[in-house]
């Protein structure tokens, strides 16, 4: 495929973080002594089922007991806390990810453009200790735009004019679509149902991506 900028999506494509944010927002929530909370217990599979929505998107699912206020309220904390731990603890980095990044790098510029909050693609950076690979990154709790402006952003301050978007999710698909630019369908991570009509390429390892992009 020919395009001089990669543009990465982050959970389900590059790492898989989700024991650990929901560690730390089940920590959260049981903190907050909460009676409306009290049945609600984050899982593993709470957090795979929302990963590749935008944090407002994640509270209402994850919180309808609670008002639109309170909602962000108990998000914010949540994500504060998710930042901090993963600086520390991280997340499981998909096999052969840094060694496929760094390849890429000799001839193309990466990015990163997901629907996290402000501060978690800095906490994957720390942990992974993978920021000097990538150009640039933006996400939702910088722009609080859809991801298909968000990735547009991106390539506007960095004047690229030739890009593929690699994630994991139908949202995803759907944004670099609506972006104007391929996507490369990360089959290895969350999503499901991925309309095929749109996608350029399908990897079934972050390790293909090479192959794909030369």
């Amino acid at each position: 495929m020919n395009a001089e900028s990669i543009i990465f999506d982050l959970d389900g494509t590059l790492w898989d973080s989700s024991e650990n944010v929901a560690a730390s927002w089940e920590e959260t929530v049981r903190g907050l002594n909460n009676p409306l909370l009290r049945n609600v217990k984050i899982t593993v599979e709470d957090i795979r089922s929302v990963m590749g929505m935008t944090m407002d998107e994640i509270a209402k699912k994850l919180f309808p007991m609670l008002s639109a206020t309170k909602q962000f309220e108990v998000l914010d904390m949540c994500a504060e806390n998710e930042n901090n731990f993963l600086a520390s603890n991280g997340g499981r980095l998909y096999d052969g990810a840094e060694e496929t990044l760094s390849k890429l790098s000799e001839n193309h510029r990466l990015f990163i453009v997901s629907n996290c909050q402000s501060g978690y693609i800095e906490a994957f950076f720390e942990y992974c200790g993978l920021e000097r690979l990538f150009t640039d990154y933006l996400c939702w709790g910088e722009t609080g735009k859809p991801k298909d402006e968000t990735i547009r952003l991106l390539m506007e301050r960095n004047k690229v004019t030739s890009a593929a978007y690699v994630g994991d999710t139908a949202g995803d698909c759907q944004s670099a679509y609506k972006a104007g630019i391929p996507f490369v369908h990360a089959a290895y991570g969350f999503g499901k149902d991925i309309p095929e009509d749109k996608t350029a390429a399908r990897v079934e390892s972050i390790k293909e991506l090479t192959e794909i992009f030369g």
